[in-house]
């Protein structure tokens, strides 16, 4: 039932997306969603703040606004479904992580965040594999991912590794069936990964929409599997498109569940 009560409100202006106010919200009532901190239900915020401390841009706050009440059994729905909360205990047992510094490339854009899964990083690229393109290559423990975050609901639109990009948007099951995924696919590519069945397909034609809009993409490389559910990911992507006005070269590459290449062949 709705009412006047005390509950957590972002202020997008000054939050940067670190994650830290998650690992201190023992409910799992906040969520990262397109850059920002966002509440994900009224009913799983219990308004008393403990997420508060877990801000280093002072972004949360608790007001009073008229609400869903809190829901302690909607709650423990929640982290069963999420697999329990971030930070791993309940808050009356972990207080909030203290803030580490995370330097990104250049040093402009340092900033304190404790979330691993969020803190923007770019790493140096992987030496060049040595046999000649077009033959048979040998697998390499050289790592070509150029940066991180790269789940989707995770990269900010405004991430520095995004401007001017050749777009890699990846199903997650791909990496894993495909074996030489690295050396196929992600050389001089910046990755975002997600499922198009479980995730919010609105949300991600959304995100992808301002990206395209801000970002200066150069192309975009759809990496999805066989499955049907699959399917969606490459129209995910094109609507995007269609709404940010934008036509970028885009290039669909299709995995089996054995990791041969039904469609596309190499990444363009």
């Amino acid at each position: 039932m709705s009412r006047i009560r005390k509950i957590v409100e972002i202020d997008e202006e000054l939050c940067d997306g670190c994650g830290q106010c998650i690992l201190a919200c023992a409910e799992g009532a906040l969520e990262i969603r397109d850059g920002k901190a966002r509440i994900v239900k009224d009913s799983y915020c219990d308004g008393l703040g403990a997420c508060l401390s877990g801000c280093p841009a002072g972004a949360v706050r608790i007001i009073e606004r008229e609400a869903d009440g809190f829901d302690p059994e909607a709650v423990e729905e929640h982290l069963a479904a999420i697999g329990g909360h971030p930070g791993g205990e309940h808050k009356e047992h972990s207080p909030a992580p203290s803030s580490h510094q995370a330097t990104l490339a250049g040093g402009e854009f340092s900033k304190p965040c404790a979330c691993p899964s969020s803190r923007i990083e770019t790493f140096p690229s992987a030496p060049a594999f040595a046999s000649n393109v077009g033959q048979e290559q040998p697998f390499s423990s050289d790592s070509n991912l150029a940066h991180w975050p790269i789940q989707i609901r995770l990269v900010p639109p405004t991430a520095p590794f995004l401007k001017g990009a050749d777009l890699l948007v990846v199903a997650d099951c791909a990496p894993v069936a495909c074996p030489d995924f690295h050396r196929r696919f992600l050389k001089d590519k910046a990755i975002m990964l997600g499922c198009p069945k479980f995730d919010n397909a609105e949300e991600y034609v959304a995100k992808f929409s301002e990206i395209f809009s801000k970002a200066g993409i150069r192309s975009v490389t759809v990496v999805d599997m066989e499955v049907p559910c699959c399917s969606a990911l490459p129209m995910i992507v094109k609507k995007a498109m269609k709404e940010a006005g934008k036509e970028i070269p885009f290039h669909e590459i299709v995995v089996s569940v054995r990791g041969s290449i039904l469609k596309g062949g190499e990444a363009g």
